[in-house]
């Protein structure tokens, strides 16, 4: 389909129009077609303010994400004996939001890649704030079920959009490239998750016992919060891709992006009554792409990567304040502080690990030691069984150990096989399908846990050892690695 090199369309707010900014000296860029937005970027990425804004914008969504993802964890337990829950009606409040993210995710990722990242980045924080407060005065668990379903699906949407601005607002290679920023999205939801168990401990400790029955609605409703504040910033910074507007044959809009954003001195030089090619995106036949002869193998290591490392992440790290209450018998203190100190220093300081090597390593390896570093883990507990003494400390070591090489390895590179192993007309259904399918396992993960938990105690550690074997045999037998690889020029 061809699109005419008419004006562009009226940007997005917080879109500088024309070509008045001003940019830095040196050598001008001329820009004639999509490659040339797509090489430039790739040289030399974001180096204005507001692209770098941007950046942290779609790292404050991703902050949002896994904020709403664990603000329900170390409740779980006081809203089963509040709503008195079964087994399966436990795993079935905490799976609801995962139900949402399938949704979210295999639609966000379509309309991603068919609308822009722009809008979509723009209305999925609606879902958060509306979710939760629906879930912090949830007067029951039906209730508490369709709200977390709502969120789910703003998670879903939020994801693919800001893995794309990652992307799409970094240059190729060197330091600040698209490895790092991309991976960079795992220290901020370990980050999150460590900031919820601080609202969680600042609340259990300043309410009077007699209250604690509120303290997960608290912690959840406060959500709401930062996704206003996070929602209100956006609308001064945000800006569409260049690369997605090149990519449907908007090469002025591009041009004026790029200058106005990544600080760019570039020119559009278009002869008259030339017409600017544009590529087909936003389809669902695009899911049926993922598997073609070119992009199948990427599709299925990505897969393997994210479908392994999420099922032992569901069932052990947003599992942690059940594990350490339930099969460790400790009590809700030591659950709090064991849960935020396992997230925001071991996944935190992990996550920024694996930003900091993957340029020197890159990603397969990386997730091939994090795998097997997790298997260890894995192990130790189910040998271990139920710790007493000493070995209390051993198993939260352990605990530490696994979110420690997930953060760093297969949590943080999941990402990256899912982003950077497709163009930018694919990058949106990439991760929505690649998002979709994590989530259906997290499902089973979620529901089956609490199950298992209570039917084999901690021998359900052998059963979940299997996950991360089964993704490092994936990622050692399938040779495909994403780091500094321009599938844009591919394309």
């Amino acid at each position: 389909m061809n699109a005419s090199s008419t004006p562009a369309a009226t940007p997005p707010a917080g879109t500088a129009t024309g070509t008045s900014s001003t940019a830095p000296t040196g050598v001008r860029e001329v820009v004639r077609s999509a490659a040339d937005v797509n090489r430039i970027l790739a040289v030399h990425g974001s180096r204005g303010t507001k692209s770098k804004a941007i950046i942290l914008l779609a790292l404050g969504g991703i902050f949002m994400d896994a904020y709403d993802f664990s603000s329900l964890a170390f409740g779980i337990t006081a809203i089963r004996e509040q709503f008195g829950l079964n087994g399966f009606m436990t795993g079935l409040v905490n799976a609801s939001i995962m139900v949402g993210a399938v949704v979210g995710a295999i639609f966000g990722g379509v309309l991603v890649d068919r609308f822009g990242r722009y809008k979509l980045f723009m209305a999925d924080m609606v879902f958060f704030v509306v979710a939760a407060i629906g879930c912090a005065l949830a007067p029951e668990e039906w209730s508490l079920i369709f709200f977390r379903f709502l969120m789910g699906i703003g998670v879903g949407l939020d994801l693919p959009v800001a893995m794309a601005f990652l992307a799409e607002f970094s240059k190729l290679r060197g330091s600040g490239n698209r490895s790092q920023r991309v991976n960079a999205w795992s220290p901020a939801w370990y980050i999150a998750t460590g900031f919820g168990y601080v609202v969680v401990l600042v609340c259990f400790l300043l309410l009077p016992i007699d209250q604690h029955d509120y303290l997960w609605r608290i912690v959840v409703g406060f959500g709401a919060v930062p996704a206003i504040v996070v929602l209100l910033v956006r609308r001064k910074y945000m800006a569409e891709s260049p690369q997605w507007l090149a990519d449907q044959g908007d090469l002025r809009g591009a041009v004026d992006i790029m200058r106005s954003h990544h600080g760019l001195d570039v020119e559009l030089d278009l002869p008259a009554g030339s017409r600017v090619q544009k590529k087909e995106s936003g389809k669902w036949k695009g899911i049926a792409e993922l598997f073609s002869p070119k992009y199948r193998i990427r599709t299925i290591v990505a897969l393997c990567v994210s479908v392994f490392s999420t099922f032992g992440y569901n069932a052990v790290a947003y599992g942690t304040p059940l594990i350490i209450t339930t099969l460790f018998h400790q009590g809700a203190l030591t659950t709090i502080v064991s849960s935020l100190v396992i997230n925001l220093v071991f996944g935190a300081v992990g996550g920024i690990l694996g930003v900091a090597i993957v340029n020197r390593f890159g990603a397969r390896r990386i997730t091939l030691v994090g795998f097997v570093l997790q298997t260890i883990a894995i192990g130790t507990l189910a040998l271990v069984g139920v710790p007493a003494n000493a070995l209390v400390f051993v198993a939260i070591a352990m605990l530490a150990l696994f979110v420690f090489a997930q953060a760093g390895g297969p949590g943080a590179n999941l990402m990256s096989y899912a982003t950077l192993s497709y163009p930018t007309r694919l990058r949106g259904v990439g991760i929505g399908f690649n998002e979709s399918a994590k989530r259906l396992f997290s499902i089973v993960s979620l529901l089956g846990f609490p199950i298992l938990s209570t039917a084999m105690s901690t021998n359900v550690f052998w059963l979940i050892a299997i996950a991360p074997l089964c993704g490092a045999l994936a990622v050692a037998l399938i040779p495909w690695d994403p780091t500094g690889k321009d599938v844009d020029a591919e394309d």
